[in-house]
């Protein structure tokens, strides 16, 4: 047997997964406002962008093992999960337009650090209270991997290496902005469009 067509389909299928994915990751999101702040700041932006990375790995694993089908026939795993990740991210939403009101107190040296443990429960409840993730990895992602086939693994392993690709630089590159924040008003400016993002991400959740 020929083995040439195994050969041209396994970089391809990669890089389809690669491009894939990075297009639905890289839309802003509540996740993504998340992972910028956090970076801005230089707080906990490692143990973040790892569990960001290594859930989208799971839920991308599941989708090509067969998850996806399970969520699609369970439309109320998703009902659920919509009305308890749109009440928390009006939480956030709220949250982020009270420190908004005070510019003074946004300064990283004066707000104190949040506990790890405080910003790792944030950042798994932004990945799995939010029904478009389960839409974007497991069921999308999941089905468009197995046109792939042979190579459905192959696509996944390049979906989760632009998830890695794409946190590492969003929490390790926004480092880099930190002068501009250096200025409380600046913190105040990304906290209102975080607050705005948030607020309508909860509103399109419930509509």
């Amino acid at each position: 047997m020929d083995p040439a067509p195994s050969v041209v389909v396994m970089p391809a299928a990669a890089l389809s997964g690669y491009l894939t994915a990075l297009s639905l990751i890289v839309a802003i999101g509540a996740q993504n406002a998340f992972v910028l702040r956090q970076g801005i700041r230089r707080e906990h932006v490692l143990p973040v962008v790892a569990v960001c990375a290594v859930a989208d790995a799971l839920l991308i694993a599941a989708g090509i093992a067969g998850l996806g089908a399970l969520v699609t026939e369970n439309p109320a795993v998703l009902t659920v999960t919509r009305y308890a990740g749109a009440a928390f991210l009006l939480v956030l939403a709220v949250g982020a337009a009270r420190r908004a009101r005070r510019p003074e107190r946004l300064d990283p040296a004066t707000e104190g650090p949040a506990s790890l443990g405080a910003v790792l429960t944030t950042c798994l409840a932004l990945t799995f209270l939010n029904p478009h993730v389960y839409l974007d990895t497991v069921v999308l992602l999941g089905s468009l991997a197995h046109q792939h086939d042979p190579g459905a693994w192959v696509f996944g392993a390049g979906a989760v290496l632009a998830s890695i690709t794409w946190f590492t630089a969003l929490g390790f590159g926004a480092t880099y902005l930190r002068p501009v924040f250096a200025r409380p008003r600046a913190w105040q400016v990304l906290d209102i469009v975080i607050a705005v993002v948030m607020a309508t991400l909860a509103v399109t959740l419930l509509l």
